[in-house]
C-alpha cells in the first residue's frame, strides 16, 4: 500500500488568546532570583579536579544559585535522575568517558534535553569546540576561565532555559483546557489518551517521522480544543441540532486552530485540529476539502477518533464491539467519508494489538510535553 508518507464555561475565557498566557516580565528583565516557585537555579559541575570546582563556586558565589558537584559523568547521570537541574558545566576531560559523551547522553534523553549545557576545556584547539557543539553544547570556554565571562555566559544560558520553561507552562494551560474541554462530558473520559495512541499506532505503521508521531500525539489532547466555546446546551444537545446550533459546532474546529495558532511549537498541530472534520468526498467541514487535500495527519486522527467515538458508549447509543465498529468505518470509506486505505491499514495494524494498551504501554508514546503528565497540576491551573 503506498499513501502519502508512508453549566457553560466562562464566556470570557474563550476570548482570551493564547499569547496572552505569556508571563507580564520580559526575558530582558530575567534576573537568577525570578524563579515564580522561589526556587534558585541549579547548577551542577561535572569536573574531576576538585580546585577546577572550588575555582567556578567561587565565581558564581555572589549569584543565588543552588550548586550541585560531580565527580564522574555516572554520578552526573545520577544526580540528572534525582535532582531538577538548570544548567550543567562540564569538563571536557572526565574519568569513565569524555565530557562530549556525557554531553551526547544528557542531549539524547527526553527528560533533559533542553538543559542547557557549558563546556570547559584546558587544552585549546578548535577540534575541541567543534565536537563539543556537535555533542549538543550550548556554549564553549577556553581555561582560564575569565569569572566575569563566565557569569554573564551562565545568566545567559539561564535566561534561555528560562523562556524554554516559560513556553512549556503556555503550552501545558492549553493542554489543561483540552483536558477540561473533555472533562465537560462523562462519556468521553479517556477519549483524548485513546484517540492519541491510535493515531501514533497509525501513523507508525506508515514509517511517518518523529515529529509528525508527536503532532499526532498532541492533537489527540487538542483537536476538540474549540469546544470550549460550544455552549453546554449545544454540546450536550439530546436531540437534532438546528441550523444555528450546527454552525455553533462546526466553528470549533476553527476556534480550535485559532486558540492554539499563537504557539509556533504547536503549528504541526494546527492542520489536524482544523481539518479532523473533513470529509473524502469533500462534504465536511470547515473547508470542504476533498482527498488528498485533506491533510494526512488530519485523516490519521479522524479515523482515530470515529473508532474511539464507536466502540464507547455515549448518550444516544452502546459501545460497538470492535469488528462493527470497523465494519462501519469501511462502510463510511465506501461511501466517501473516509480514507480507505487508511481504514484497512488501521483494522491490519492498529486493531491487530487488541485492547488499548494499560498506562505502562502508553507511556511509551512521544509525550506532547513533559508537564501533560501533571494533570491535576494542569486543571488547577485553568481554574485561576
Amino acid at each position: 500500500m503506498r499513501l502519502e508518507v508512508a453549566s457553560k464555561l466562562n464566556p470570557a475565557l474563550t476570548e482570551i488568546p493564547a499569547a496572552s498566557i505569556a508571563p507580564a516580565r520580559t526575558m530582558l528583565d530575567w534576573t537568577p532570583e525570578c524563579d515564580a516557585a522561589g526556587n534558585r537555579p541549579t547548577i551542577l559541575i561535572v569536573d574531576a579536579e576538585d580546585i577546577n570546582r572550588r575555582v567556578l563556586k567561587a565565581m558564581l558565589r555572589a549569584a543565588p544559585y543552588r550548586l550541585l558537584e560531580a565527580i564522574r559523568p555516572t554520578e552526573a547521570l545520577a544526580m540528572l535522575e534525582a535532582e531538577r537541574v538548570d544548567l550543567i558545566v562540564i569538563d571536557l576531560v572526565l574519568p569513565e568517558y569524555s565530557g562530549a559523551e556525557l554531553c551526547r547522553r544528557i542531549k539524547s534523553d527526553r527528560r533533559t534535553q533542553f538543559v542547557p549545557i557549558l563546556m570547559l576545556a584546558n587544552v585549546p584547539g578548535v577540534e575541541n569546540e567543534i565536537d563539543s557543539i556537535a555533542a549538543g553544547a550550548d556554549e564553549f570556554l577556553m581555561k582560564p576561565l575569565h569569572p566575569e565571562v563566565v557569569r554573564t555566559r551562565i545568566k545567559a544560558l539561564l535566561r534561555n532555559k528560562a523562556a524554554v520553561d516559560s513556553l512549556e507552562e503556555a503550552e501545558t494551560i492549553l493542554f489543561a483546557l483540552a483536558q477540561a474541554v473533555e472533562a465537560r462530558d462523562k462519556y468521553t473520559s479517556g477519549h483524548c489518551q485513546r484517540l492519541a495512541y491510535y493515531a501514533v499506532r497509525l501513523g507508525r505503521a506508515l514509517g511517518l517521522l518523529d515529529y509528525q508521531l508527536t503532532a499526532l500525539h498532541r492533537g489527540g489532547y487538542l483537536h476538540d480544543i474549540g469546544k470550549v466555546a460550544v455552549p453546554d446546551a449545544v454540546l450536550f444537545k439530546q436531540g437534532g441540532l438546528n441550523e444555528q446550533e450546527w454552525e455553533l459546532m462546526r466553528a470549533h474546529a476553527v476556534r480550535g486552530e485559532e486558540i492554539c495558532r499563537p504557539m509556533k511549537t504547536l503549528a504541526p498541530v494546527l492542520p489536524i485540529i482544523r481539518s479532523h472534520h473533513e470529509r473524502w468526498d469533500g462534504t465536511g467541514y470547515p473547508d470542504g476539502l476533498k482527498g488528498e487535500q485533506i491533510p494526512l495527519l488530519a485523516r490519521i486522527l479522524q479515523i482515530a477518533d470515529i473508532y474511539d467515538a464507536l466502540t464507547t458508549a455515549r448518550p444516544y447509543k452502546p459501545a460497538y464491539p470492535r469488528d462493527e465498529a470497523l465494519t462501519t468505518l469501511e462502510e463510511e470509506a465506501r461511501r466517501g467519508w473516509r480514507d480507505l486505505e487508511l481504514v484497512s491499514l488501521f483494522r491490519e495494524t492498529v486493531c491487530g494489538y487488541g485492547a488499548f494498551p494499560d498506562p505502562a504501554l502508553a507511556a511509551s508514546l512521544p509525550l506532547a510535553s513533559p508537564l501533560t503528565l501533571s494533570l491535576e497540576n494542569m486543571r488547577r491551573e485553568v481554574s485561576r
